[in-house]
């Protein structure tokens, strides 16, 4: 006979699986609560020893799978590749089989830059779609968007320890930045969640896309004194900056 106080611990612990809510979540026009369930994942790789992109590409082209690839202006011979889909197994199924064969299989990984992250909302977001798939998609593949800095950063524990009206406070500085640069189109970003994807336990992966450099680097140096950066990061970079050298083609 089942004692009463298990009994008691298996109805909770079943009433909390009923109650855990793992969708991305925005607000429509009416102030009501919208869900999500689809999420972009993108993953970032680095090679060196490379003499022909242009084999590459063609390699890419021929796989038919969301892709980016950049020349690594950091090394002559240094390339960036980005891939992205909903579903997790492409990266372990195509992308896989890909790198495992020439002419990928010739160059030799910078596992230093490897990142892989998935998009997520903030909890105001009106189209969960567009900025969860499409939005983060189109930007990457975007021809008159060439340019890019790739890296990974970890929040220290103080931040944790604020409450949320401090951490909305001191993420709407953080933010406020990049919507200056995105409303003048000099640069936008993607934000990727890492938690407990990246070996190195950092927690996001983010992505400055432009049209040219320079402004990139200046969002990078005016976040450097937010408050967020300067008091809550443990961990930022490395960086990858690299410029497209063949991207899908998103219809």
């Amino acid at each position: 006979m089942t004692k009463p106080t298990e009994l008691t611990f298996r109805q909770r612990n079943a009433a909390a699986d009923n109650d855990l809510d793992l969708s991305e979540k925005g607000r429509n026009a009416a102030g009501e609560v919208i869900r999500s369930d689809r999420r972009l994942f993108m993953q970032f790789l680095a090679f060196g020893g490379c003499s022909d992109p242009a084999s590459l590409a063609a390699a890419l082209e021929g796989a038919g799978i969301g892709a980016v690839l950049y020349q690594d202006i950091n090394d002559p011979r240094g390339v960036g590749l980005l891939t992205f889909s909903e579903a997790p197994e492409d990266f372990i199924g195509d992308v896989r089989a890909l790198l495992n064969r020439p002419p990928f299989s010739d160059l030799t990984l910078k596992s230093e830059y490897t990142m892989l992250g998935r998009t997520y909302t903030l909890g105001y977001e009106s189209d969960l779609d567009e900025t969860l798939v499409h939005r983060p998609r189109r930007r990457v593949t975007d021809p008159a968007l060439p340019w890019a800095i790739w890296y990974p950063l970890r929040r220290s524990g103080s931040f944790e320890q604020l409450s949320s009206e401090e951490q909305n406070a001191i993420l709407m500085e953080h933010g406020g930045i990049g919507m200056a640069f995105g409303r003048a189109g000099k640069g936008y970003d993607i934000r990727l969640a890492c938690h407990g994807l990246d070996k190195h336990d950092n927690d996001f992966v983010v992505g400055l896309i432009g049209p040219e450099l320079a402004p990139l680097s200046m969002i990078v140096q005016r976040m450097r004194k937010t408050k967020q950066t300067s008091l809550h990061l443990e961990r930022l970079g490395p960086f990858f900056v690299g410029k497209v050298f063949w991207q899908s083609r998103i219809e």
